[in-house]
């Protein structure tokens, strides 16, 4: 079957004058040439102009688009590379509609936003590097292949959980309770439970995360928006229950 370069343009989306450059260029050469002039496109020619598409708005340009072309001669394994960058592409988005969506209804109901509900979905990669050097690369691939996993309503009742133990945190300190004692030993047992819907926290893991939660202030306003110190308490209060509780 064939199709003329008016069909094609018009399919396409784009013009018979593009078509005819990519054809000058030696990107996309029509299949053959009628009597009258006109460029006719096979299946072939349709597949190698869906990969010309696909390569530019991955924004290469038309000479490096000849390149890869040119260095991917099986058309299948080409297809499946660029079905994987599409399908990852379209989670991304995904994730920024999600994070759109919560923004807005937060903003709208006057309710605290999270970092981490705001910027889902434009750069998963801020923290790889940091994660890594603190607990290896296959904690944090581990962590954000689970963390990708989870629908909207999980992600939410993850963070809510998160914001509730924060909050007795909070009212915990402001008590004067005593950090090994038992209502924040039990405290910290939500804490790790918590902790291990993603993973079971290892004695070393929670110990640095402590130590994280009053180290860095990005992490520490978690807890001491709920109370000065309550960074400090839940950092001793972790590391009580993990040297006692927890195993390497």
């Amino acid at each position: 079957m064939e199709w003329s370069i008016q069909e094609i343009a018009r399919r396409a989306g784009t013009t018979s004058r593009t078509l005819r450059h990519y054809g000058d260029l030696g990107l996309l050469m029509p299949s053959r040439i009628g009597s009258n002039g006109y460029r006719y496109y096979d299946q072939d020619a349709l597949v190698r102009l869906q990969r010309i598409l696909l390569l530019r708005e991955l924004g290469l340009s038309l000479p490096a688009i000849k390149d890869v072309l040119e260095g991917q001669r099986d058309t299948a394994v080409a297809l499946r590379a660029h079905l994987r960058l599409l399908e990852q592409e379209q989670t991304r988005i995904g994730r920024q509609i999600a994070s759109v969506r919560t923004t807005l209804h937060k903003t709208q109901e006057g309710m605290e936003l999270m970092a981490a509900e705001v910027f889902d979905g434009f750069d998963h990669t801020a923290h790889e590097q940091e994660v890594t050097e603190r607990w290896g690369r296959d904690a944090y691939e581990e962590g954000d292949r689970w963390w990708r996993s989870l629908g909207e309503g999980e992600k939410k009742a993850f963070q809510d959980e998160h914001e509730a133990i924060a909050r007795d945190w909070g009212r915990a300190r402001e008590a004067g309770l005593a950090a090994d004692g038992p209502e924040a030993q039990e405290l910290a047992r939500r804490h790790c439970a918590w902790l291990s819907s993603a993973k079971e926290p290892s004695r070393s893991y929670v110990i640095g995360l402590g130590e994280m939660y009053v180290a860095d202030p990005r992490f520490g306003r978690n807890y001491d928006r709920h109370g000065d110190g309550t960074a400090v308490f839940v950092r001793d209060a972790l590391t009580v229950y993990a040297r006692h509780r927890l195993s390497d």
